[in-house]
């Protein structure tokens, strides 16, 4: 841009700039003053030069760029071209543009979908932006910081693991040693999962959540040991002192208004120090044996007493029947002889005969052998009835050991003998 010479004329004639300063004499030539070269008011300074003005910040400008100044301030209308060594206002002005384009580019940013992104406006929070592409006016005005929620976050108390070795620990003897209820010392490790709920709270309410987090679970824990017994601890109650671990830190955490949710608690070891390992080793061995014996003695008492129960039932069930079939054996003897009884009232003799003929055949019948007396005679005729029923016995080829001849006579004969002889002897028997 050339700088264009103002000039005025003056009365005189003559030809002077706007710039021009006055004499030492007091004779102003300057335009802005009086026509009769008298001051208008107290002071006798003129207004200041605007084209010098715009010089200087043009020069000042090429020196930030590394350019070289536009010349004196004699009017030289090259000053501020290209041949004198600065540059031109178009690429100063393409410079501050791109600048302001790259500023305003840095603002744009992207949330992954684990994350939330927190913008604050100097410092003070502004808004919570979900995933996606976002905008935020840049550096220094807001910032934006991300932070994952879906991430699960570990923290140790009582201990230290390193990295990469799962089997190597490092106790924490501050952290771990706790006192019980029944004042006893026990070794305690706990493991700790967490995530993000809040990502506002997590960054703006507490300085450092991983120490707030650990001082509430070290104090969670050493109130839920101290309510508790040493053997409690050592045996069945871990899971339960976990549970109200859990409880505890998370009531602690958001009273805090940290922003952190609990997972899980996992209660990795409890046992006592390492001084008395040893004797509390062989406690809980015998705790154990006893009640492993009681386990087993149970599991007899179990498998013994529904035998025994099941036996005094048979035995009860069939006392039961053994006592219904005699009553009723008895009630149908008693009913039969009372029948019997009408029927002999009725005729004495015939009933008198045939009780004593189905007395004889009951008690014939499950013999094998008769021997039979024969009246008036010294012989005693035996009678082989197994062999007689059991076999055809032909009268020429059989013959049978102590016996008369007459028991040789074919078999329909001796079983027309033997019965006549058998009524005869049991008629007299009924005579006498």
């Amino acid at each position: 841009m050339n700088m264009i010479e103002k000039t005025e004329v003056t009365e005189s004639g003559e030809k002077m700039a706007w710039n021009e300063p006055g004499d030492d004499k007091g004779d102003k030539k300057d335009p802005w003053g009086s026509r009769d070269n008298k001051p208008t008011g107290g002071d006798n300074k003129s207004p200041p030069d605007l084209d010098e003005v715009v010089k200087q910040m043009q020069n000042k400008i090429t020196n930030l760029f590394g350019g070289k100044s536009g010349g004196g301030s004699g009017g030289d209308e090259g000053g501020g071209s290209a041949g004198s060594g600065g540059p031109s206002s178009t690429v100063i002005a393409a410079l501050i543009g791109l600048a302001l384009v790259v500023w305003a580019a840095s603002g744009i940013y992207i949330v992954e979908p684990e994350e939330r992104g927190v913008v604050t406006r100097f410092g003070g929070y502004t808004e919570t932006t979900t995933p996606g592409p976002h905008w935020h006016i840049p550096y220094p005005v807001e910032r934006v910081e991300v932070v994952n929620v879906d991430q699960i976050r570990d923290e140790e108390v009582g201990y230290r693991s390193t990295p990469g070795r799962s089997d190597d620990t490092n106790s924490v003897p501050q952290e771990s040693l706790m006192l019980t209820q029944d004042e006893n010392i026990v070794d305690i490790k706990f493991a700790i999962q967490y995530r993000v709920k809040d990502a506002r709270d997590y960054i703006f309410n507490v300085r450092d959540p991983n120490s707030t987090l650990r001082g509430a679970t070290e104090s969670a824990i050493r109130e839920a040991i101290g309510k508790s017994k040493m053997d409690f601890v050592l045996t069945q109650g871990q899971s339960d002192i976990a549970e109200r671990t859990e409880t505890l830190i998370q009531s602690i955490l958001d009273a805090y208004g940290t922003g952190i949710q609990i997972t899980s608690v996992n209660l990795q070891s409890a046992q006592p120090p390492e001084e008395v390992k040893g004797a509390f080793e062989d406690a809980i061995k015998a705790r154990e044996d006893n009640e492993r014996l009681k386990n087993d003695a149970h599991a007899y008492s179990n498998d013994i007493i529904p035998k025994a129960r099941g036996n005094a039932a048979r035995q009860l069930e069939e006392a039961n029947g053994y006592k219904a079939r005699v009553v009723a054996q008895a009630e149908g003897e008693s009913k039969r002889f009372t029948d019997l009884l009408v029927e002999y009232e009725k005729a004495p003799e015939v009933t008198r005969e045939r009780l004593y003929l189905d007395t004889i055949e009951a008690v014939m019948g499950n013999t094998t052998k008769v021997l039979v007396d024969v009246k008036g005679g010294n012989n005693i005729l035996y009678l082989p009835l197994d062999k007689i029923m059991g076999q055809g016995v032909s009268a020429g080829s059989t013959t049978l050991p102590n016996m008369q001849p007459s028991a040789l006579q074919p078999q329909s004969t001796q079983q027309t003998n033997v019965d006549r002889r058998l009524r005869d002897t049991l008629r007299d028997r009924g005579e006498r």
